[in-house]
């Protein structure tokens, strides 16, 4: 039996899943939270063996939530269960240590084969975001093969990077370096330029692949 915790901030979501769930003899509904502070407690509490984590969650993102599982209970498994699409936070929940990652459009079928491939130590990742990772494989082979630009960063510009792909704005970095916003965006120009780099889900990889920033 896979014991599995729900964290979704939206109850219908929640119900939703419940009774999809609930139809699976091999699966049993042992908690569900709204917030990820309540998901942290209910791992400690109920001990699941998956945890099927939103990332949009209103107190923190589930990006976080799940690296805060992952440090405290590293054989918890997490499966992503989101509307984001989108490179950046399909590489960074990877990176947070996810063991599966489903788009909430994908058929039921592909949800449920994600929980029970998390559970069995494996990884599922959605068809789709599976080609990014090749792609991104193969773009970091290349990469490998050529000269590294990291050495050509200054040290600030390497602060900006690792701030960058840990997701904060340009705010948020201006006050922690103690520079202002227009200096963050023009050190963010010159990484894009020094690195042949085009978007932040970019200088995401770039740094996971680099040890910039860790999970």
């Amino acid at each position: 039996m896979i014991r599995l915790l729900l964290v979704d901030d939206h109850a219908i979501v929640r119900s939703g899943l419940r009774t999809l769930l609930k139809a699976e003899a091999d699966i049993e509904i042992v908690g569900e939270a709204g917030t990820a502070r309540e998901a942290l407690e209910l791992v400690g509490q109920a001990r699941p063996e998956v945890v099927l984590m939103d990332i949009g969650l209103p107190d923190q993102s589930g990006i976080e939530a799940t690296r805060a599982v992952k440090r405290e209970w590293p054989r918890v498994a997490v499966v992503a269960l989101t509307i984001h699409e989108d490179e950046e936070y399909f590489f960074q929940m990877l990176q947070a240590g996810a063991s599966g990652y489903v788009p909430k459009r994908a058929a039921p079928e592909e949800l449920i084969t994600a929980v029970r491939t998390a559970a069995a130590g494996e990884i599922y990742l959605y068809p789709s975001l599976a080609k990014l990772l090749v792609r991104d494989y193969l773009h970091g082979a290349r990469e490998a093969a050529a000269p590294d630009a990291l050495g050509a960063l200054t040290e600030r510009e390497r602060e900006v990077l690792a701030y960058l792909a840990d997701g904060a704005s340009n705010q948020e970095i201006a006050e922690a370096l103690f520079i202002s916003p227009k200096t963050v965006a023009r050190h963010r120009e010159n990484l894009m330029r020094k690195l042949n780099l085009h978007s932040r889900a970019d200088l995401v990889k770039y740094a996971i692949r680099k040890g910039i920033i860790q999970a």
